[in-house]
């Protein structure tokens, strides 16, 4: 009985320790995105890595020029990236394309909260009792 309790603390610790090697890889290869300022307008920076410094990247579909070799990040007007998205939406598409072969590799990258929510203005508020 003590055999067999070892034996399941030891798979659960080599499980454990398989997870924890293999969650740094996976995290470092999504892109990530947060808001910043670009002379007198706000910009999406979208960063990244990819293979090879010769692939090239597109968002929501476009190709952009990205800054960078491996490790590329490239700076989008916040109006740009709001045409080339659907209303109110939360995520966009980015997409590597290896330069000798023609895989792609996409990924969602979550938007900063309400970027792209359209605000409304109130005028006034009328409430009524019956």
């Amino acid at each position: 009985m003590i055999l067999v309790r070892a034996g399941k603390r030891a798979l659960m610790l080599l499980t454990a320790a398989g997870a924890a090697l293999a969650t740094p890889a996976i995290a470092a290869s999504e892109p990530s995105t947060r808001l910043v300022t670009c002379g007198h307008e706000s910009c999406l920076l979208v960063s990244g890595r990819r293979d090879d410094e010769a692939s090239s990247v597109r968002i929501n579909g476009h190709t952009v020029s990205v800054d960078g070799k491996l490790t590329w990040r490239v700076r989008l007007p916040v109006e740009t990236v709001r045409e080339w998205s659907a209303p109110f939406a939360r995520t966009i598409e980015v997409t590597v394309l290896e330069a000798n072969t023609s895989q792609e590799a996409s990924q969602r990258a979550s938007l900063p909260i309400g970027l792209l929510g359209h605000a409304t203005g109130l005028a006034s508020l009328v409430v009524r009792v019956p």
